[in-house]
């Protein structure tokens, strides 16, 4: 039997009225947006700030996206974003994210990250510090 996953950190958000389409469920798009604000929480509980993080000469952009959508989420739906640590590779590292609705899964991304220097923008492997924190999360 495999352990249940831990997550990084859990984002509770409540949908907003103009996050809603003609047919009065959340807009695609906004999902990824709620993917992204996650993941600076997850920043921030790891590092501090994103400005602590960037301090270790490292940064990451978004290389792939994987989205499925499971149930809609509508206007002033309370959810939560947990995000976890799947991958760390040289130069990425690979999150899960789950969107739910209570106990309802309503949406699950996939979302690969690649270290980059900020000067250069150039794919580089995070510092050791980076890397250490990140490992601990899966306990390597």
């Amino acid at each position: 039997m495999t352990e249940p996953r831990h997550p990084i950190v859990e984002m509770p958000l409540r949908v907003r009225y103009h996050e809603c389409d003609g047919q009065g469920i959340v807009f695609n798009a906004h999902y990824l947006a709620y993917v992204d604000m996650c993941a600076f929480e997850a920043e921030k509980a790891l590092f501090g700030s994103h400005d602590e993080f960037l301090a270790h000469r490292t940064d990451v952009v978004v290389a792939e996206a994987n989205l499925k959508f499971r149930a809609p989420a509508r206007y002033d739906d309370e959810l939560v974003v947990s995000q976890y640590l799947t991958h760390l590779g040289t130069t990425s590292l690979i999150f899960d994210f789950e969107l739910r609705r209570g106990s309802t899964l309503i949406a699950a991304a996939n979302v690969r990250y690649v270290f980059i220097d900020p000067a250069t923008l150039r794919p580089a492997a995070p510092p050791d510090a980076v890397r250490k924190i990140y490992a601990d999360l899966l306990g390597d």
